[in-house]
């Protein structure tokens, strides 16, 4: 122990940590230097974005109270300490669109409370704080409303569209957005940025912090080469943030963005799979992104899958929650892996570089000290590709006396969150076993806890399913309706016959990446086989159309036809009967009257299309099989009712 305290007197620190981790890989030995260096941990946490979490608010109790204590109760599932979530703008970002909170010039001049309202991102951000008070707010721009600067994204009437939502945020929900981003994965604007940066400081909003510049795809850490030569970028940026450096950095961050001596984080990654691979996946990430890029924060996409799963990227969340007219949900390994490091620290916590690296049988660790309380340390380990098993020591420096230590075990393919023995320390010294793939958190804190799920049993979708819409609330998204494109809402109907949906938005908006061919919305079971779907449709303008489809299998982003069978009728009186992009039949019909009824069936082979209970066509065709029902429309106002799904 003197020859220790020694060197750590006469050798500088970085030499310290370098022959610590040689000492330890060769001999399995490792050193853990109380007093030693390392950056702040600034926590773990999730993202909704991309419509991934729709679903979930329509889970009724006590369910939906369930699924959101496993997300954020602390000591009790993942116990998130971070949330990020999209700015909406009713365009596609993913698994489907997100409503805006300023669809026209007006509607941001002017503000409405129910303007704050729309989606549930409000919603869900309020949850995650009545569970954890603590826990922090995050939000980003996927896409723009199209009156956004004329269609330009970097433009002021964003900066206003961005401040008014952390403002909304703070005036309609009591709700403090401690972080903003700039665009997802879209090249930065360093003058958008600065000039982001002085509207937030004049709109009081000081203590919101800039996260940039979330790029991903070869192209992270870019942001960091302009702060070093850019002093007033430099000022603006709060944080180093970019997307799925586990991928293609291997973790890694840029000599530039560690120079910068400011935060980096990973401010999206994740494996997109919620089972045993991305268990692994994550349990890898958490350790190594920190050991290789000095990374103090990982925020996965998705936060939860709750959206239907012939949508984009099915079963990317930390758990399952997609049937919320059964109550059904599950728990999943991935978010086991996430409490193995957010059940037993907290940010602000200190990672110790001389007791973070890599067991010379493969594997990882990390050390993580409570600063203010040098007793409370956690080292979380993970031997994911480790074939054999591996005997290690750890000896503990510093003047804090540790007598026992509580190991949690989760095992790949197996046992998660398992309580083992605890171990006694002797001259703060322990020696322990990992198996080969297992994860560990060897702790001296308290008050963890594996929580068991009680979820109802799995139905499918109910049908027939038959709503007027007259139940729902105005201005919000009818239940277990996903938009992919466009806003299809609550509205009262043109003749005051009570409610019907209507499709809000006329413009196209900023693209993300792609939009679907028009607006669509869609609902019910991915192994939906033969039956029928019916609505009324109501135009406003000579020039649109609107849709009925089932049978859906894919949602394109690539303005594309959805896969499905679909039944297009135009104002004009135009139809058509597709099988994704392939006509199958079409014709033209004198239309009378306000409203339309059309209908398409499936029975079998036979696909059959109606306008006003006569039928237009029947037909074989193999094409699909079994899907989701939807709508769809063109960007113009276009009002449906009594939509019947059998």
């Amino acid at each position: 122990m003197k020859i220790i305290y020694m060197i750590r007197r006469y050798v500088s620190p970085a030499l310290i940590a370098f022959i610590v981790t040689v000492v330890g890989q060769v001999y399995g030995q490792i050193t853990i230097d109380l007093n030693g260096k390392g950056r702040v941990f600034e926590g773990i946490g999730a993202l909704s974005a991309g419509a991934s979490s729709r679903l979930l608010i329509d889970y009724q109790e006590p369910y939906r109270g369930q699924i959101l204590d496993f997300l954020f109760k602390p000591n009790f599932g993942a116990s998130l300490q971070h949330l990020k979530v999209e700015i909406g703008a009713d365009v596609n970002s993913t698994c489907g669109s997100e409503p805006s909170h300023a669809r026209t010039r007006n509607e941001l001049e002017k503000p409405k409370p129910e303007y704050f309202q729309r989606g549930y991102e409000w919603w869900l951000m309020l949850e995650a704080k009545r569970r954890n008070p603590n826990i922090l707010l995050d939000c980003l721009e996927w896409g723009a409303p199209g009156w956004i600067g004329d269609g330009k994204f970097y433009s002021d009437d964003n900066i206003k569209y961005i401040v008014a939502f952390i403002k909304g945020a703070q005036q309609y929900h009591n709700l403090t957005i401690d972080f903003t981003g700039i665009w997802n994965e879209r090249m930065y604007n360093v003058n958008f940025i600065k000039n982001l940066r002085k509207a937030l400081d004049e709109n009081k909003l000081d203590n919101v912090k800039i996260v940039a510049a979330d790029l991903c795809c070869g192209e992270q850490w870019l942001v960091a080469d302009d702060m070093v030569v850019d002093r007033e970028l430099f000022k603006a940026i709060d944080i180093v943030g970019d997307h799925y450096p586990e991928r293609e950095k291997k973790g890694n961050s840029s000599e530039n963005a560690k120079s910068t001596g400011k935060p980096i984080w990973n401010s999206e990654g994740g494996p997109w799979k919620s089972d045993w691979s991305g268990f692994k996946y994550l349990a890898e990430m958490y350790n190594r992104n920190y050991i290789e890029g000095r990374i103090t924060k990982n925020i996965t996409w998705s936060l939860i899958t709750s959206y239907y799963n012939t949508l984009s990227l099915p079963n990317s969340g930390l758990m399952t929650a997609n049937s919320p007219w059964s109550g059904y949900y599950s728990v999943d390994p991935a978010l086991w892996a996430t409490a193995h490091t957010t059940q037993f620290t907290k940010p602000g916590w200190q990672y110790l570089d001389n007791a973070c690296g890599y067991f010379n049988k493969k594997g990882s660790y990390v050390t993580m000290v409570d600063i203010s309380k040098h007793s409370n340390l956690s080292i979380i380990a993970e031997t994911m590709d480790a074939s054999d098993a591996q005997t290690v020591t750890f000896s503990i420096l510093g003047e804090t006396k540790i007598d026992r230590l509580f190991v949690w075990r989760s095992v790949l393919g197996g046992q998660t969150l398992e309580l083992l023995a605890p171990i006694r320390a002797k001259n703060n010294k322990f020696t322990l076993t990992l198996e080969p793939k297992a994860l560990y958190t060897i702790t001296t804190t308290t008050g963890q806890q594996k929580a068991n799920a009680a979820p109802a049993v799995d139905k499918p979708f109910p049908l027939p399913f038959m709503t007027g819409f007259e139940n729902e609330k105005i201005g919000l998204t009818p239940k277990y309706f996903m938009d992919q494109s466009g806003a299809f809402e609550i509205a009262a109907r043109h003749d005051g016959k009570g409610h019907c949906l209507r499709q809000i938005v006329t413009r196209k908006g900023i693209e993300w990446e792609d939009l679907p061919a028009f607006n669509e919305t869609v609902i019910g079971d991915t192994a939906s086989r033969d039956g029928s779907v019916s609505t009324l449709i109501h135009f406003s303008n000579p020039y649109s159309y609107g849709s009925v489809f089932l049978r859906a299998t894919e949602m394109h982003r690539s303005h594309e036809l959805p896969e499905a069978y679909q039944l297009k009728l135009e104002a004009s009186g135009k139809w058509s009967l597709l099988a994704g992009k392939k006509q199958l039949a079409s014709g033209l019909v004198r239309l009378e009257g306000d409203w339309q009824n059309i209908a398409l069936s499936a029975k079998g082979t036979t696909i059959e299309a109606f306008l006003n209970n006569t039928k237009l066509i029947s037909l074989e065709d193999t094409t699909y099989q079994k899907g989701l029902f939807g709508l769809g429309c063109s960007h113009h106002q276009v009002d449906f009712d009594d939509f019947v799904a059998e």
